[in-house]
């Protein structure tokens, strides 16, 4: 795992430079993807997931979200600068020789929600949106309702759930599945009990088939449509 710098000076607005977290395959990258995060700290479960995908290929790019101001609560990481801070990661792994269509991204909760709104009007290969929220309400006066833009994604795009998640409420979800399924591109909204959906925080006790279910739907998504 190695720390750098990501420069968006190469897209109108984004931040001049943003710290990254980088995980490299040990052979050439198949491609890369983008891990969008609310925490301020990786958890030894989130590295985990990360350093499987360095494993399986894929040379893996977190931006610090936070970088603006340690203090911000987490409900400021959501918008135009957590765009910005995507677009850098994207041409930071352009510029290393990574095509556009095999870059994909991957959020949690915002960044899930954020995911989601990138995978409408980036031209990247793939997302991955867990517990992603403001599926009815946008979750930020700069944001869209997920089920609002839902017909405009531009990337094949799998969603997460989690059944009984207040932040999510099943008919929300049943709602955002209808709207993808009018997108041109492929969706897939899988629901999972209680939080075995969360790939990122679960612990080794919980560690069951539902859980390596959800994992191995995030890795057979990129691996099939990161070309």
């Amino acid at each position: 795992m190695t720390s750098s710098t990501a420069n968006g000076r190469e897209r109108a607005g984004a931040a001049a430079q943003v710290p990254i977290t980088v995980l490299e395959p040990e052979r050439a990258a198949r491609g890369g993807i983008v891990v969008l995060h609310e925490s301020r700290e990786f958890t030894g479960t989130l590295l985990a997931l990360m350093s499987a995908l360095a494993a399986d290929g894929w040379t893996v790019v977190a931006p610090n979200l936070f970088h603006r101001s340690e203090s911000a609560p987490v409900s400021q990481v959501f918008g135009d600068d957590l765009f910005d801070d995507f677009d850098a990661c994207f041409d930071w792994l352009t510029g290393r020789g990574v095509f556009p269509d095999t870059v994909g991204v991957l959020g949690f909760d915002t960044a899930g929600t954020a995911a989601f709104l990138v995978a409408t009007n980036r031209p990247i290969g793939a997302a991955v949106s867990v517990s992603a929220h403001g599926i009815i309400e946008p979750i930020a006066a700069q944001g869209d309702a997920l089920v609002d833009v839902a017909p405009l994604l531009q990337a094949p795009w799998l969603g997460l759930f989690g059944s009984d998640d207040p932040n999510t409420p099943a008919d929300h979800v049943d709602r955002l599945r209808d709207a993808t399924a009018r997108a041109a591109v492929a969706s897939l909204v899988v629901r999972y009990p209680d939080l075995h959906h969360r790939v990122d925080n679960l612990g080794p006790a919980e560690e069951d088939g539902d859980e390596v279910g959800s994992q191995s739907r995030i890795f057979d998504w990129f691996d099939s449509n990161l070309r």
